[in-house]
């Protein structure tokens, strides 16, 4: 069997994802420590054989190592999408190999799991070391071992209860559940949520909404889509204009970690608009405002961001599973928010691509009556507009988790406003550069590593190289203050890719600003600029250095030489003499 060719299957997200880590492996490119694995893949040594002694030898039939990868097995088959697992590699990637029978651990795999799940095992030869690869199907009905149900959240298995399988199978076979009737009737609303839906509404400041606003209440309720055909609430209409015996919402504020509560809401038998409603002027009050008296960007601004603060507490509501009685907790410390919701990601969005991917709200009617009521996006989950909102604040975008439980974790981590950043790119030309996502992430990186590149941008923008390549174009021909923005950085290889850095003008220009608002911004060392540079692309000489930093060659001849000491850089060739000399990073 073709070591590239990882099932009978044909191409797929899981067997690319094998086929790339073989390769790797075969190629011996893994650093020492990397972490090869990933959601959909993991690697495994054959249980058993380690011991303090050292590695023990392989076997055909090891009893052991079958009832712990039929653990590992239905796990990733619990998980959207299915995966595979590597056997006969340790964790940090060494080559250990296996002897395990691939037909016998087929059967015992099939056994273990009450006849449920059947992996395809493939023999693979990677530089003389044998492995196996087990591709593991997504499961029909979850899969219990040892009556535990176990999926991945990240690179890890976590225990599940059942039902959150079953409402996560239903979402992606298109299942609805919020749009289902409940055993309320419209006669059940609070009038209080009425209200406060109003006001949301009239807050949005658009004519449609105000004129929503103004209807009565069987309009209202009529024209939110919330009533079905019998007259029966939606439960998208009973979670947010009745509520529940549990508190859906448990917000916290505190002034530093692990200090004592300030304020806590947590209330039940309301309803979801009510709670949010209080939440939202509780996180105000402690938001504290900001003047920014010139400018573009004058007013007053919240420390965070508003409209980033309601899309993570609003998406924490929304898109959490529902079935679950636990609140989504809000944890509002000192300029930190963190949401945390019940249920995991669906639709195949993952940190990874969730700038970008497209909308696969869990409950769709849901998403969409919070839409209607103007308090979040029909088209996506808002992700974008909170990185977008954090990053023109000069912070670092939001960062977002799937944990055990699952959950999703959403963090916005604000410090102190970067004005100087805000008036600078407030005078970017054509202006929509400042409130274009990707203009501002390149630029973000160019400043803080003095240098960008498609790849190193492509992962950050959550695009491919060719939408990363064109954003980058945009961004080189806009201005700032009728000067440059980011400049081609100069002596890179004719055939190499392009690499830029931030204009020397742009530069001067916040560090005007900088000197106006009494900041001092840290630049980074010429050392980590050369060693960062050299390891994402393969190389570096002194006039691509220079150029970075600007600087002349000959000033940062010593910086390259000291990393060479340090083994970090090799001579990219014997001779050192004459043009186009260059270094090359050391694995």
């Amino acid at each position: 069997m073709d070591a590239d060719q990882v099932t009978i299957f044909g191409p797929d997200p899981v067997s690319d994802e094998v086929s790339r880590i073989l390769r790797r492996l075969r190629a011996g490119e893994a650093a020492p420590g990397e972490n090869l694995e990933s959601r959909h893949v993991d690697l495994k040594e054959e249980a058993g054989r380690r011991t303090a002694a050292g590695l023990l030898p392989s076997r055909p039939e090891n009893p052991q190592a079958a009832k712990s990868l039929a653990v590992e097995a239905a796990c990733m088959s619990n998980t959207d999408g299915g995966g595979a697992l590597i056997v006969g590699v340790a964790d940090d990637g060494t080559l250990v190999g296996t002897d395990l029978d691939a037909e016998w651990l087929r059967l015992r795999i099939y056994d273990h799991s009450q006849r449920m799940l059947t992996v395809a095992v493939g023999v693979h030869f990677v530089r003389g070391v044998r492995l196996l690869v087990l591709r593991c199907p997504e499961a029909i009905e979850p899969i219990r071992i040892d009556q535990k149900v176990r999926w991945r959240v990240n690179t890890s298995c976590v225990e599940v209860d059942p039902s959150t399988w079953h409402e996560r199978r239903q979402i992606r076979l298109g299942f609805d559940w919020s749009a289902q009737g409940s055993s309320y009737l419209p006669g059940d609303v609070r009038l209080a949520a009425l209200e406060r839906a109003r006001d949301f509404l009239r807050d949005s400041g658009e004519d449609h909404a105000q004129e929503l606003a103004e209807a009565t209440n069987e309009d209202l309720l009529s024209r939110l889509n919330v009533v079905t055909s019998d007259g029966r609430l939606t439960y998208a209409g009973a979670i947010t204009f009745v509520g529940r015996e549990t508190p859906a919402l448990d917000y916290i504020l505190r002034e530093t970690a692990g200090g004592d509560s300030l304020n806590r809401i947590r209330r039940g038998r309301r309803s979801l608009l009510e709670e949010l409603f209080d939440v939202e002027q509780a996180i105000n009050s402690a938001n504290p405002i900001r003047h920014l008296p010139e400018g573009l960007v004058s007013g007053q601004i919240r420390q965070l961001p508003s409209r980033a603060v309601r899309e993570a507490v609003v998406n924490g509501c929304v898109h959490r599973d529902w079935l679950n009685l636990d609140p989504t907790l809000v944890e509002h410390t000192g300029s930190t928010l963190v949401v945390i919701s019940p249920g995991g990601f669906v639709g195949g969005i993952t940190p990874q691509n969730i700038i970008t991917h497209p909308s696969q709200p869990r409950h769709r009617s849901l998403a969409e009556l919070f839409a209607a009521l103007r308090l979040g996006e029909r088209e996506g989950i808002g992700f974008d507009r909170m990185v977008l909102d954090m990053v023109r604040f000069g912070y670092q975008p939001p960062i977002i988790e799937e944990i055990p439980g699952p959950h999703v974790r959403a963090a916005l981590v604000a410090r102190t406003i970067d004005e100087s950043w805000m008036r600078q790119i407030s005078r970017l030309d054509p202006l929509r550069l400042s409130r274009d996502l990707n203009s501002l992430l390149l630029l973000k990186r160019a400043l803080e590593h003095w240098w960008v590149d498609v790849a190193v941008a492509a992962p950050l923008l959550q695009r491919s190289s060719l939408e990363t390549e064109a954003a980058m174009e945009e961004l080189a021909q806009g201005k700032a203050n009728g000067q440059p923005i980011i400049e081609e950085v100069a002596g890179t290889p004719a055939d190499a890719p392009r690499a830029w850095r931030i204009s020397e003008e742009f530069l001067a220009a916040l560090h005007r600003w900088d000197d106006r608002v009494g900041i001092r911004r840290r630049s980074p060392q010429r050392r980590d600029v050369a060693l960062d540079y050299a390891r994402a692309r393969g190389r570096i000489s002194s006039t691509e250095l220079a150029s970075i930093v600007k600087a002349s060659p000959p000033n940062v001849g010593a910086v390259l030489k000291g990393l060479e000491q340090e083994g970090l850089l090799a001579p990219g060739r014997e001779s050192r003499r004459g043009p186009g000399f260059f270094y090359v990073p050391v694995s």
